[in-house]
């Protein structure tokens, strides 16, 4: 096949900016540092209560010869999402990517959720997600290019007991990515998201039982959970040149799960 070696299919990141919500652990920790080795500059940005940790991911993408900076983000905070967008454009030169990131979930019998808890859930999972696009498009379009890659979940397709909420905010977030794809696509923009399986996370580990840590283990097509680690490919791929032509489209990188 000749004139279609791999560097006609770049990977490579160099030059971009990339910002990460929920970047001090778990999937946004990986993210991140993978977004660094990849060759971007990095913003990760979390709760305050986070700072010491998203400082500790800011060392190692330094350590390993990156550029990173750490920034203060309660996503809940719409007027924050986009002063810290504009912060993180404004201190790195621009921004390429934005990843939606941050997450929280609530498991619990359905007629046992509170509005508080069910605001809680789409206030970060969806709202958030939302008006941090929103915030980054008004980058990228000035631009004239960007990315924009949601994390959602296999359970934004699928769906489990005592995760009304959780499955609601992905559902809404895998459709939110659409809807935004085909809106900005004439700009030079894309919009897709990532839809994580059963993942070894700080999150997952506070919120689950041993039995139904089990339980998914034994479902899965691989016999165990996924690791952060394991959506840093799907995350560049989408970030990349090689993905020009991807636009609102849910990568599903949940080993097989949606197949059964």
């Amino acid at each position: 096949m000749e004139g279609h070696n791999m560097e006609n299919i770049p990977f490579r990141l160099d030059g971009l900016v990339a910002l990460v919500t929920g970047g001090s652990q778990g999937i946004g920790k990986a993210l991140a540092l993978g977004l660094a080795r990849a060759g971007a500059s990095v913003a990760v940005a979390d709760l305050p209560e986070k700072a010491g940790a998203a400082k500790q991911v800011q060392q190692q993408i330094r350590q390993d010869g990156g550029v990173a900076r750490v920034y203060v983000l309660d996503v809940r905070n719409v007027p924050g999402i986009q002063s810290t967008v504009d912060q993180v454009a404004a201190d790195m030169g621009r921004l390429d990517i934005m990843v939606n990131n941050a997450g929280v979930r609530v498991r619990k019998p359905s007629l046992e959720v509170t509005e508080a808890e069910w605001d809680g859930v789409l206030d970060v999972n969806l709202k958030a997600m939302f008006f941090g696009a929103q915030a980054a498009a008004r980058h990228m379009l000035a631009q004239g290019n960007g990315r924009i890659i949601n994390v959602a979940s296999q359970l934004g397709v699928t769906a489990l007991p005592e995760r009304a909420a959780y499955c609601a905010s992905k559902g809404g977030a895998v459709n939110l990515t659409r809807a935004l794809a085909l809106e900005w696509a004439k700009s030079g923009m894309t919009v897709n998201a990532i839809g994580p399986g059963p993942t070894n996370t700080p999150m997952v580990e506070e919120t689950m039982s041993p039995e139904t840590l089990a339980e998914l283990q034994s479902r899965s097509p691989i016999g165990r959970r996924l690791d952060p680690e394991d959506m840093v490919g799907a995350v560049v791929f989408l970030a990349s040149p090689a993905a020009s032509g991807v636009n609102g489209h849910l990568l599903l990188v949940d080993a097989g799960w949606t197949a059964w």
